[in-house]
């Protein structure tokens, strides 16, 4: 699958993420950080997943209804457990983020958002 990895997302768990096959990028690779909503369109003209801790893309995409290509936030996991638990979701709804789902990972539950 094709990930886009927000800044705010561990760094290792881009090399994590290429291991298991996923065409992973890092906005932190780049040399400064675009903001939120240009984050947002990138991911979704390359048909990227994009894996955040920041809540904001949920807005972006529900409330005022930007484009995506499926989108995975991460709350209150570790920087060590990102990496794995974002495999899982990948692995268990492929699906569903290709059709534009919102998928929350807590360590201990997921949260799933249809796309519309």
């Amino acid at each position: 699958m094709k990930v886009l990895l927000d800044t705010c997302v561990w760094g290792k768990a881009k090399e994590k993420l290429l291991q298991k096959g996923h065409d992973t990028i890092w906005a932190g690779d780049w040399p400064e950080d675009p903001g939120d909503l240009e984050i947002l369109e990138l991911a979704h003209k390359q048909n990227r997943v994009l894996i955040t801790l920041d809540k904001d893309f949920g807005e972006l995409a529900i409330v005022r209804k930007i484009p995506h290509s499926g989108i995975i936030r991460l709350v209150n996991v570790s920087a060590k457990n990102q990496a794995e638990l974002s495999i899982y979701a990948i692995d268990r709804y492929a699906k569903l983020l290709c059709k534009g789902a919102i998928v929350t990972v807590e360590s201990n539950r997921i949260r799933i958002r249809a796309a519309d």
